[in-house]
């Protein structure tokens, strides 16, 4: 729980912006399950992610530079409201395409605001490693996709009629949960299926499951719609921010194909 409360408070202190370098980075935990181990060992490693998922160097110019060092946002490759538009629309797209009722049916997660967030932030997370191949236009599209969150999960617990009191302990609690979660995704996507086992049962299970083979599920999960979507090219995600998820099993591994390009018109919406 240290290393917890330590990139809580920096989160705190630094913003967004500096959550978004922060998060490349990768904490290094463990968590060993053998019986698991036999269960996830093999079959899944097919579905691999590219080598690096570090954006190109991108060349800025000093006075560039200089303005994002005090915390602004310097020239993009593209105008700033389109993409805070592909931004919204690609988190439109983690709540509106995912089958809520399969996960808590597979899973026998409750059928609450909790549970609802889990499962979204899991897709946002996975949205938020693509974005990030795509230099300082991805990191600042990253920005407005968490933001998109935030304001909707709000919205989603007064319309609940949670009270004020209670919402905003809640969203402390997942705040929490969240960048906790996303340093245990990122470790688990770039090693292997043990570690992102471990990552899966500890924050999207809460530490709950005591089935190798739902583990297994999320991994394959996971590994596949990773490769989904590096299969779309960035300029695309940049312009319409529009992305598809593979169901949560497939009944036919093979179909994994590269995704329909999305469609926007000469002005990029």
């Amino acid at each position: 729980m240290d290393l917890i409360s330590h990139n809580v408070a920096i989160k705190r202190r630094a913003g967004e912006s500096q959550w978004i370098a922060l998060c490349s980075g990768l904490i290094q935990t463990t968590l060993a399950q053998p019986q698991w181990g036999r269960m996830l060992h093999g079959t899944l490693q097919v579905f691999t992610t590219k080598d690096s998922l570090q954006p190109s160097e991108e060349k800025v110019g000093a006075f560039t530079k200089m303005i994002e060092a005090m915390g602004f946002t310097g020239p993009l490759k593209y105008n700033k409201w389109k993409i805070k538009i592909a931004a919204l629309r690609m988190y439109t797209c983690c709540v509106e395409k995912t089958d809520y009722e399969e996960f808590f049916n597979r899973f026998q997660m409750p059928d609450t605001l909790n549970s609802w967030f889990l499962v979204s932030q899991l897709h946002v997370w996975m949205c938020l490693v693509r974005m990030k191949q795509e230099g300082r236009a991805g990191k600042y599209m990253c920005r407005y996709i968490v933001h998109s969150m935030w304001e909707d999960v709000e919205q989603r617990g007064k319309v609940m009629g949670i009270d004020s009191v209670s919402l905003k302990e809640s969203m402390r609690n997942m705040t929490e949960n969240f960048y906790a979660a996303i340093f245990g995704y990122d470790e688990g996507i770039l090693s292997d299926d043990h570690v992102l086992a471990a990552a899966i049962w500890r924050n999207l299970f809460n530490k709950h499951c005591d089935d190798p083979r739902e583990l297994e599920i999320m991994v394959e999960y996971i590994r596949k719609q990773v490769q989904h979507l590096d299969a779309i090219p960035g300029e695309d995600l940049l312009l319409s921010g529009e992305v598809s998820w593979r169901p949560l099993v497939e009944t036919n591994a093979q179909s994994i194909v590269k995704p329909a390009l999305p469609t926007y018109n000469d002005e990029g919406l």
